[in-house]
């Protein structure tokens, strides 16, 4: 077996790959016959489990769904193959496919593999090697926003994607009623926030603000930066939730991963950039993208509160998964009060009416 990475780690018990039939379906897909061969698996992510194969000089990254998982449109591989192969070509941060699997008897599921972009992750930890002046701590959060105006600016009709929009119907009603619906069956605990904050977003729904391409969970920890650039993004990872959107409502999600100076928890959204001189704010952040798309995002605070407790029912979904015994990850095990806290941080922005 070849060395892969410091990225990757051994891959976690319950989540292996049957090897004898995923490595002879990658070689002859790929027409790479020659070359040792290596895995491993990403250790982040709660949700589809992706692994990097190399097999000689050849490095990928194979993505599956999650072992025991219920919720299949939530885990659809083949519309996330298709959403990158009309993306790739006009949008270069998002990853080439190169194989897609619809045989179970490989890996019992449908999964693909897409190519490895070198970049990198900004997590919780800043990199030793690297000077984060305020100039360039701000030149990053910039480009961030700026980035997530390109995707919204792409045509996604003219690159064929007309069948991920649901016509007669809005975008931001079917989210929320579907979220909430989500919650209900993931139920474990009660929630006193969380099922208010949802009851009062159910109850103040917004029209929709227009259609385009949005990436629905769009933060550092889902970017790769040039390692000989950092202020470059050269990569835009998992693409599970992505679809034909409200853009404030995809404006919504990016804010409530970003950390203001003034926020309780510092270490919410797990990058450490935020934390820097020269970060911007989250109304700064919203500035940069409305004067890049030309949209008003002078009241954002519906799609903030939203996107915080949805992030609560997507935590709800995963320790579902765990506390019925359909995962064995003990990552999940501890989640139920940050779930809690989620939503009571998106009840008190419901009382300030800020972001």
């Amino acid at each position: 077996m070849s060395e892969i990475s410091n990225d990757t780690a051994a891959i976690r018990e319950g989540e292996e790959l049957d090897q004898a039939k995923l490595e002879p379906f990658l070689r002859d897909s790929l027409n790479l016959p020659d070359g040792e061969y290596g895995i491993e698996q990403f250790p982040g992510g709660h949700s589809n489990l992706t692994y990097v194969v190399k097999i000689g000089d050849t490095e990928m990254v194979v993505r599956r769904p999650p072992f025991g998982s219920t919720v299949k449109a939530a885990h659809d591989m083949s519309r996330e193959y298709r959403i990158l192969t009309a993306l790739h070509p006009v949008y270069s941060p998002a990853p080439k496919p190169l194989v897609f699997c619809e045989d179970h008897s490989i890996l019992g599921a449908d999964f693909y593999a897409m190519e490895r972009i070198d970049g990198l992750v900004m997590r919780k930890v800043t990199p030793s090697d690297i000077e984060f002046t305020p100039d360039l701590v701000r030149e990053v959060c910039v480009n961030s926003a700026k980035n997530l105006a390109a995707l919204h600016s792409i045509d996604w009709r003219e690159v064929g994607l007309e069948s991920l929009q649901r016509k007669n119907s809005t975008f931001v009603c079917r989210q929320v009623e579907g979220w909430a619906k989500r919650y209900e069956a993931s139920k474990t605990h009660d929630f006193k926030e969380v099922e208010e904050v949802l009851q009062w977003c159910l109850a103040n729904i917004p029209p929709d603000s227009g259609e385009v391409m949005i990436h629905n969970d769009y933060k550092f920890d889902n970017m790769l930066q040039d390692r000989n650039d950092i202020s470059k993004i050269v990569g835009l990872l998992d693409w599970e939730m992505s679809t034909i959107g409200d853009p404030l409502f995809d404006l919504g999600c990016a804010l409530s991963y970003w950390t203001n100076p003034e926020d309780d928890d510092p270490e919410r959204t797990g990058c450490f950039i935020h934390g820097l001189p020269g970060a911007i704010t989250r109304e700064e952040f919203a500035a940069i993208y409305g004067d890049a798309m030309g949209l008003d995002v002078s009241n954002m605070n519906y799609y903030y509160v939203f996107a915080a407790v949805k992030l609560a029912v997507i935590n709800q979904q995963i320790y579902f998964r765990y506390h019925t015994g359909l995962t064995k990850d003990e990552r999940f095990a501890k989640m139920p009060p940050g779930i809690e806290n989620l939503g009571k941080r998106a009840a008190s922005f419901i009382e300030s009416g800020g972001i």
